[in-house]
């Protein structure tokens, strides 16, 4: 965490997520490439997030001695933002197998740039002790905040947001919406345009990812004359 960043926004500063961001970065990174860095790095990022997992011990049998070992004793809940967050959940499922999943449907209307909420279906949440929420990127904020809305709402209260690559617009007002949620990225970058797009960001993380086309024109505006 840099100094200029609130209490609960954690940046990271290990050199393989640095390294791994700048792939992301470059626009000849291609989609499969893309695909495979987002996973190394979502993995890198949560174990930095998880570090404060409980564990309790247990009696075990290895084939030379008994000995005391150690397990979770958190239930962990990942919840992707669709469509990007989708990117984000299978490696840390796989660190994770018991762990539920969630999913939140959220657009951002390009007119007002706030968020719109068509599909939500969660864990209940008498079964969630640490939800993960997943979107690779942190622009102006309001899908997150209102993801968090829906999850506070349905009695999820510790929560966790993963991302990539985020704006100082999109982390003030997450945390002042939910102060007591700890913000994890990659990346913090310098602002937004005047379209809501993180700069320098990545472009658009869902379009990377999948695959969908975007026209370069609508990407990277113009150079001025």
């Amino acid at each position: 965490m840099t100094e200029s960043h609130p209490k609960n926004v954690f940046e990271s500063k290990h050199p393989l997520v640095r390294h791994k961001v700048t792939i992301l970065r470059q626009t000849d990174t291609g989609v499969r490439r893309f695909r495979e860095v987002v996973w190394e790095l979502v993995g890198l990022l949560a174990y930095e997030a998880l570090a404060d997992l409980t564990l309790a011990g247990k009696e075990i049998m290895t084939p030379l001695a008994r000995t005391t070992g150690q397990v979770l004793t958190e239930r962990v809940a990942l919840v992707p933002i669709l469509r990007a967050g989708l990117g984000m959940v299978d490696p840390i499922w796989n660190l994770l197998p018991e762990a539920q999943i969630g999913h939140i449907g959220l657009y951002r209307d390009e007119e007002t740039l706030e968020p719109v909420e068509y599909y939500s279906k969660l864990p209940p949440a008498s079964q969630v002790d640490i939800c993960l929420l997943l979107d690779p990127m942190l622009a102006t904020g309001g899908s997150a905040v209102a993801a968090c809305n829906i999850l506070k709402r349905s009695g999820i209260e510790r929560i966790k947001y993963l991302g990539l690559i985020a704006a100082p617009e999109g982390i003030a007002r997450l945390h002042e919406a939910h102060p007591d949620v700890h913000i994890h990225l990659a990346a913090a970058d310098c602002c937004l345009n005047d379209r809501g797009y993180i700069v320098p960001g990545l472009g658009d993380a869902g379009d990377r990812l999948f695959g969908t086309k975007v026209d370069e024109a609508e990407r990277i505006p113009p150079a001025e004359a």
